[in-house]
């Protein structure tokens, strides 16, 4: 569940309406009584309170959250009493319902408490006209209504505290869950049984949702009070980049080493350190040092081929055990922040890259904001993005009133609200024929499953059917933010339940078929008012999306040549690089297609933009790390010069999009990276390291994106010389501390001590630790016989100095580098069955206990062994 809500926002929202749910019910249940007026009225305006307060508020500190509720009555209070005093003016008081619901979308965009004031005097005026609110009543409603905001906000303050602080080392959490998942697949990927394909999906599976959690965190450091300040917000916003940088680079290498043969020995020690990567508890990332040092020790050690094929795998195989260090240092850094206080202050103060909207990051809604404000460039045109919402909604709202209230005076709001929730929170077409799809699946299945509970229940049971109610309105404030089908699954289970109350249980089915008819005419009005009122249709969406993408990637640029001109710039590299990420995300959420098909029965067009851009977005990744050291002063010029030429690239690609009109030209850097390249040959060290990395991530960024800018129509230059190794993408890798002093046994190494055993009859174990020395030796030996069927059973104790029933899981990894089995060990004990003769790895991990490896030499079928294991310090 970390993994996919994190913070577990989801999970909050869900315990926050059912909290508020119970005590709306309930004070509005007491005050009525107290009050003398009938119970479902002041049940009706309490759950109205409630509703709106778990729904809508999610403020994160008591003081915003104490503004905001008490605030809610008070609209609410007005619009209800207006209502009921036109009460007899029924054609007045539905017309005042269409401006109030324009309104309401007007008030909008003047954040919560525009939001606030407009959907409660919405919802006021629908309650008074429904319930039909005698207006000598009102103001006793409105002491209900006030007291129900102040109680639920008490109860908000005692059971749902915000406690931001809380949420970030939970974001933690996640993000480490979720890079489990990532080491996992790249483990199962290397499996020589696997089914290469599957596993590669759900590698880059593993990644792509990597990556949406990494920008969902970052997002939430601009909350308030989720960091304690703008230097530990930048730290955290660093150190979870790299981490993530790091996952990324190695769920790539890995990917390209399944496309070569891979020695058993190499491959074997790859996943012995992904699984031991899997495997570290929360809090010792330091355990990953020496699965790196491991890897690196078996990269040296293998063929030493002259084919291409060798080297790269062996480069590969360096740099994936780099990378574990690189992962490893910021990881521990990352996490130390949640709890303690910086001791380092950054360079620059945090600013945030990433947008949220309602928890979750931000799709289309950027670009369409954008491209609504282009619409008001001049004269009366510049009211056209305060008006577009509102008229689309108020011209929608006036077609179908009428006709629902011909249908069903009684009903007729549903189709209302059918306006509403089709424009709220929608930007595109496809949005809005997503959502449809989304109301009409879901109040199937609610009417479903709500008849069935409420036949289970039976009438007269009003406390089963609270309970039922307020039951589903939790499940679907904990789904909204999945999938909008789970909130409409668990409203129209609640609405049954009330409906039951008042319609024959025969007469049900008739009644959610209107509902939804009327809801669809509602939907349909909205969505084709949306499309002809000021108009902002997807394709020009798609592009303001990525000129969005093209002026982010121009804003790294821009940082990386203001870092490399002056040293002591104030640059985020790391969150221009952010933005990247966030404007590739909205891009996506634009080109997502309304119905994913089968390949090759859609136009490509989009996927293959989503690939380039994608294939930038991570060169730009690793830009944005390699490129922040200093140059020296002869060099400043140069790379000035190449930023500059790159610059005017992007400038020209851009307009291109922009306009839609062909030329430009896109000039490559390729010769000018060729150059620099040719004056570093000859100084080493890391910092010309890094400045050849950070050159070749800029060449394969500039090769990727005139691939791009080809497709467009622009013209490519650049000189006639073929393109270096650099500027084709082959980047060197990222060089990270090397560790000495482990213990474990490379598979090179254990051929004598295995040839030796053979020839001795005993089984033999060689141990390593997280950087601990072994105490124990535990030798084979024979324990009795086996079945007979060629296979091994392997026994023994696990002991360990500082618990007692420590739970340890047990992976077995074969020579060739599969996964064969896991076991459990209980009651301080193991057995392993059907080892056949070889060498095994055993990867011996524990939630206290760091994980370690080691070496057991199956020799003789039939013959059980015993092997002895002891945990090593927790700390």
């Amino acid at each position: 569940m970390l993994a996919t809500d994190p913070g577990l926002g989801h999970l909050q929202a869900g315990w926050r309406s059912l909290v508020s749910m119970v005590v709306s019910l309930a004070v509005g249940y007491g005050m009525a009584h107290a009050l003398h007026i009938p119970s479902m009225l002041g049940m009706t305006v309490g759950g109205m309170i409630g509703m709106m307060s778990a729904f809508v508020i999610a403020e994160n500190t008591p003081l915003r959250l104490a503004r905001a509720s008490l605030w809610v009555p008070i609209p609410f209070s007005a619009a209800l009493s207006v209502g009921a005093w036109l009460q007899p003016h029924r054609m007045m008081d539905l017309c005042l319902m269409v401006v109030m619901l324009a309104l309401a979308f007007f008030l909008i965009r003047f954040g919560l408490m525009g939001l606030l004031t407009g959907m409660m005097m919405f919802n006021a005026l629908l309650i008074g006209r429904v319930a039909v609110v005698p207006l000598d009543d009102c103001g006793r409603l409105c002491i209900i209504a006030m007291v129900t905001a102040a109680a639920v906000l008490v109860a908000r303050l005692m059971l749902c505290y915000p406690m931001p602080r809380e949420d970030l080392l939970r974001t933690q959490r996640a993000f480490v869950v979720e890079a489990r998942r990532v080491a996992d697949a790249a483990a199962t990927a290397l499996d020589p049984h696997a089914h290469q394909d599957v596993a590669i999906k759900q590698m880059r599976r593993a990644l792509r949702q990597l990556n949406v959690t990494t920008l969902t965190i970052d997002g939430r450091l601009a909350l308030p009070e989720v960091a304690a300040e703008p230097d530990t917000a930048e730290l955290l916003h660093q150190y979870l980049f790299d981490a993530e940088l790091a996952l990324q680079g190695i769920g790539h290498a890995v990917q390209e080493m399944t496309r070569r043969p891979v020695p058993s020995a190499l491959r074997e020690a790859m996943v012995v350190g992904l699984v031991i990567v899997r495997d570290t508890p929360l809090g010792r990332a330091d355990a990953l040092h020496p699965a790196a040092e491991l890897i690196r020790q078996e990269a040296t050690n293998a063929s030493k081929g002259t084919g291409p094929d060798e080297a790269e795998l062996r480069a590969l195989a360096q740099r994936v055990g780099d990378l574990l260090d690189t992962l490893a240092d910021s990881l521990a850094c990352w996490l130390d922040l949640g709890w303690n206080t910086p001791t380092a202050r950054a360079k620059v103060p945090f600013q945030p890259s990433v947008a949220l909207e309602q928890g979750r990051l931000a799709g289309a809604g950027p670009a369409a904001r954008r491209l609504a404000d282009a619409q008001g460039d001049q004269g009366w045109r510049r009211a056209i993005p305060y008006v577009r919402a509102p008229l689309q909604v108020g011209i929608a709202a006036a077609i179908v009133l009428p006709i629902a209230d011909t249908i069903n005076g009684q009903r007729f709001y549903w189709a209302l609200i059918g306006v509403m929730i089709t424009m709220f929170g929608t930007n595109t077409t496809h949005e809005r024929l997503r959502k449809v799809g989304h109301r009409m699946v879901g109040t199937v299945v609610g009417a479903v499953i709500g008849i069935a509970v409420l036949h289970l229940i039976g009438p007269g049971h009003i406390y089963w059917t609270l309970l039922v109610i307020v039951a589903g309105l939790g499940f679907g404030s904990w789904g909204i933010q999945r999938r909008y089908a789970y909130w409409v699954t668990g409203l129209v289970i609640a609405l049954v339940q009330l409906y039951g109350l008042a319609t024959p249980y025969g007469n049900l089915d008739w009644l959610l078929t209107q509902r939804l008819l009327d809801n669809a005419l509602g939907m349909a009005a909205a969505t084709v008012c949306a499309a002809l009122v000021f108009p902002l249709s997807t394709r020009k969406i798609a592009h303001e999306a990525q000129h969005g993408y093209l002026a982010a990637l121009e804003q790294l640029i821009v940082q990386v040549a203001e870092r490399w001109k002056d040293p002591e710039a104030p640059v985020r590299l790391r969150g221009a690089a952010r933005g990247v990420d966030a404007a590739l995300y909205q891009t996506q959420s634009v080109l997502r297609p309304l119905v994913r098909m089968r390949l090759g029965t859609h136009a490509k067009g989009g996927d293959n933009l989503l690939a380039l851009l994608g294939t930038a977005t991570a060169h730009a990744r690793a830009l944005a790390v390699a490129a922040d050291i200093d140059l020296a002063p002869q060099l400043r010029v140069r790379v000035e010069r190449l930023t500059e030429v790159f610059a005017s690239s992007l400038h020209a690609l851009d307009r291109q999009i922009a306009t839609g009109e062909r030329g430009g030209t896109w000039i490559r850097v390729s010769p000018l990276i060729r150059e620099l390249e040719f004056e570093l040959r000859a100084p080493a060290g890391p910092r010309a390291d890094r400045l050849r990395v950070a050159l070749g991530e800029l060449a394969a960024l500039d090769e990727v994106l005139a691939s791009l800018a080809s497709n467009r129509g622009l013209t490519i230059r650049t000189t006639a010389s073929a393109p270096s190794p650099s500027a084709a993408g082959v980047t060197s890798p990222v060089h990270g501390t090397v560790l000495t002093g482990t213990r474990y046994a490379p598979p090179a190494q254990r051929k004598p001590a295995e040839e030796a055993s053979n020839a001795r009859g005993t089984g033999t174990s060689v141990r390593t630790e997280s950087g601990m020395p072994s105490s124990q030796h535990a030798e084979g030996t024979e324990a009795g016989r086996g079945a007979g069927d060629g296979t091994v059973t392997v026994r023994g104790a696990v002991r360990c100095a500082e618990h007692s029933g420590c739970e340890v899981w047990i992976t077995i990894v074969t020579g060739r580098g599969k996964r064969q089995a896991m076991v459990k060990a209980g009651n301080g004990s193991y057995a392993i069955n059907g080892l056949t003769p070889r060498g095994y790895t055993l990867i011996v991990s524990s939630s206290a206990h760091p994980p370690h490896a080691e070496f057991l030499l199956v020799h003789r079928p039939g013959r059980d062994l015993r092997h002895d294991i002891t945990l090593g310090p927790a700390s």
